[in-house]
């Protein structure tokens, strides 16, 4: 009884502690997903929940990391968007082959009206994702409000944010492929041996049986029966 009693009280315990988690954590301007296929395309969403201590927001700044060349913002009709450009100090070429002088360094949204503290919008960014498995890219975030802003630039060495005020938004890169497990284990389905398909034959072949022996015991009952009523 009394452990039972224990674990009734340490389940709520738990329960509020899960649940400051996630409050503190969705109190972060994020970027979602939060990890990708490196070299393949995708769209990044950041999210802003709240303005900066209870002033509205005005301005949201998304810095792109030094590996990302290209973005292609998704427009939102509460807010003008405009992509800031950097001079390359080399030219490159990109995924088509084709030679790059410049990038976008940095995306930023006004609003046309502030977004008041209590209500959160969302920006969709378009990218290629740079083939670099392993790195962790950053997204620094200055989020300007009508008195103040908030600059969620930190960063963690050891990759731990918990402790971070103002964590900057990251997306890590995974290795090509590496979302294709489900794949990788059909295909070694098919390369085991068909075990269950023989034994499916069998049974179907023992019910087939089964049923031919159970008509030919119906006929010779009927011949039974008619033999019988002759005789009578």
């Amino acid at each position: 009884m009394k452990r039972m009693l224990a674990r009734a009280c340490a389940l709520p315990a738990a329960a509020g502690i899960i649940a400051l988690t996630a409050t503190a954590a969705s109190a972060h301007v994020s970027i979602t997903p939060e990890e990708g296929e490196g070299g393949a395309f995708t769209v990044l969403t950041a999210s802003v929940p709240h303005g900066c201590d209870g002033s509205p927001t005005t301005k949201v700044a998304i810095a792109m990391p030094e590996q990302v060349l290209a973005v292609t913002p998704t427009r939102n009709s509460s807010w003008e968007v405009e992509k800031k450009m950097e001079k390359l100090a080399e030219p490159v070429q990109d995924s088509h082959g084709n030679e790059v002088t410049e990038r976008v360094a940095q995306v930023v949204y006004t609003a046309r009206s502030p977004l008041p503290e209590g209500y959160r919008d969302a920006f969709e960014l378009s990218l290629q994702l740079p083939d670099a498995a392993g790195e962790t890219l950053v997204f620094p975030v200055i989020q300007t409000c009508a008195k103040g802003e908030t600059a969620w630039t930190e960063t963690a060495s050891d990759g731990n944010t918990e402790e971070l005020e103002a964590p900057a938004p990251t997306v890590d890169l995974l290795p090509a492929g590496d979302e294709g497990g489900q794949a990788t284990s059909t295909a070694d389905q098919s390369q085991a041996p068909q075990s269950e398909p023989a034994e499916a034959g069998e049974s179907n072949a023992l019910g087939i049986a089964a049923l031919v022996a159970g008509l030919l015991g119906l006929l010779a009952g009927v011949g039974a029966l008619v033999q019988v009523r002759r005789r009578a």
